[in-house]
């Protein structure tokens, strides 16, 4: 019984890590850092690269650990049934809870890098992020000068072709679909969802929040993830034996 997993910001809150569009999300209390998210303002605007410089340095991501729905996932893995874990998350706690990178599909890239705007150069982040420390409150590319930020997809990129081709085959090649702590409104990767469905899987949503999945869904859990998900892995672990 392969299953699929995507993830996003909901699996990662009990790590201390804020969501975006939830109740207390990051964008809900602060609309314009949603807008400053966009590829476009990063690249015109010196402010809007300081304060995601800032940012970086103060996340909370850096201090997170990974949580008892992480784990969970890690036990689906190992239980054989985990035919691929697509995440919208740029935290590396799946990796960090045990996940094996090869499983892992990262739609949006990852925060533990950064990368220049103009030559490709990636780099560390934790270099970068000490140079911000020590006072480049908007650091260039070591190699040309150009323009750094988080190796990470901003509104206003398209999601790496390959990274996405291999979602969408996670997606067509499962029999059962879960999507985690996402709000599945952001495209393409909520469409991940239709496409596991037209192939013939079934749906599960967890997630604190209704979806517009949700009247799609063979079943929705708007329970506490960190204690939903256990219990569902459990489930399917056992269903499977």
């Amino acid at each position: 019984m392969p299953v699929s997993v995507l993830t996003g910001a909901g699996i990662s809150t009990d790590s201390g890590i804020p969501d975006f569009r939830g109740p207390q999300g990051v964008w809900t209390k602060n609309p314009q850092a949603e807008a400053n998210a966009t590829i476009d303002r990063y690249v015109a605007d010196p402010g809007v690269r300081r304060s995601a410089w800032r940012a970086r340095l103060d996340s909370p991501a850096w201090s997170a650990h990974p949580n008892a729905a992480h784990l969970a996932l890690v036990d689906l893995e190992r239980a054989g049934l985990l035919r691929a874990l697509i995440t919208q998350n740029i935290d590396e706690l799946h990796q960090r809870a045990g996940s094996a990178p090869g499983k892992v599909i990262e739609l949006h890239g990852t925060m533990h890098r950064a990368e220049c705007l103009s030559c490709d150069l990636i780099t560390p982040m934790d270099e970068v992020l000490a140079r911000v420390a020590a006072g480049e409150d908007d650091p260039p590319c070591p190699r040309c000068g150009g323009i750094q930020k988080s190796n990470t997809i901003s509104f206003g990129q398209s999601l790496k072709p390959e990274v996405l081709d291999a979602a969408r085959r996670a997606a067509q090649s499962c029999r059962v679909f879960v999507a985690v702590g996402t709000s599945l409104t952001v495209h393409p990767a909520a469409g991940l969802c239709g496409e596991a469905l037209d192939a013939g899987a079934s749906l599960v949503i967890v997630n604190a929040e209704p979806t517009p999945y949700d009247p799609f869904a063979d079943r929705v859990i708007n329970e506490p993830i960190g204690q939903a998900l256990p219990t569902l892995v459990k489930e399917l672990i056992d269903a499977a034996r």
